[in-house]
């Protein structure tokens, strides 16, 4: 089982290749001792990144091994992995946007069930409890950006039943395999783009300003 180092807030490490193998699709499927990539999953995208300066297009969990698709073949053994730090910041933004969200919501009346912390398709779904209120976009994205200036810390901790559940400040803890930002304050803003009701199935779709460049 691959070591998932990513869960430590880990962007980089020296590992060992231990598989390196072509697949139907042109790219090379390569299995690591350890690993600081953030496979995709959990509604957010993969990390990308290097590997012995070799392209790093995208990574999945497959079975009990997380699997990194490059470019280029890699040679066995000792390698150094280097994560886009800069598409994580922003991933962990997104990801982090979307807890928020969620929590704000949930105090309304709406349980979230379901989430997307993409670029352009960030989006966190919810469904309708008994006594649940009707959303005001404008006024959540004020309680949302209140809070982001609050500078709210995240903590990561493992549950008695042994998961991995993070929270911000007094919000209380989402089980989560995902990255988060330190402070709440790091995603800058949110904005409420839209929101749709359909068969007591709320989503709310969001962004945050681009801060990769």
């Amino acid at each position: 089982m691959t070591e998932a180092l990513y869960l430590l807030g880990a962007t980089c490490a020296d590992v060992s290749v231990l598989a390196c193998s072509l697949v139907p699709n042109g790219l090379f499927a390569v299995q690591l001792s350890a690993t600081p990539f953030h496979p995709q999953g959990g509604g957010q995208p993969s990390d990308t990144g290097n590997i012995k300066d070799i392209s790093v297009e995208h990574v999945a969990i497959e079975g009990d091994e997380i699997i990194h698709y490059c470019k280029q073949p890699i040679c066995l053994g000792q390698a150094f992995a280097q994560v886009n730090e800069a598409q994580r910041k922003y991933y962990s933004r997104l990801h982090s946007a979307g807890h928020l969200i969620g929590h704000l919501v949930q105090e309304l009346g709406w349980t979230p069930i379901k989430a997307q912390h993409w670029p352009e398709e960030a989006k966190v779904q919810f469904i309708k409890q008994e006594h649940a209120q009707e959303i005001d976009l404008q006024s959540l994205q004020t309680q949302c950006n209140q809070y982001i200036s609050d500078h709210l810390q995240c903590f990561i901790k493992t549950n008695a039943e042994g998961y991995r559940e993070v929270n911000f400040g007094f919000l209380p803890a989402y089980p989560c395999g995902g990255t988060h930002v330190e402070f709440l304050s790091e995603i800058i803003e949110i904005t409420l783009t839209e929101s749709k009701l359909k068969k007591n199935k709320l989503t709310i779709h969001y962004k945050i300003p681009d801060e990769q460049q």
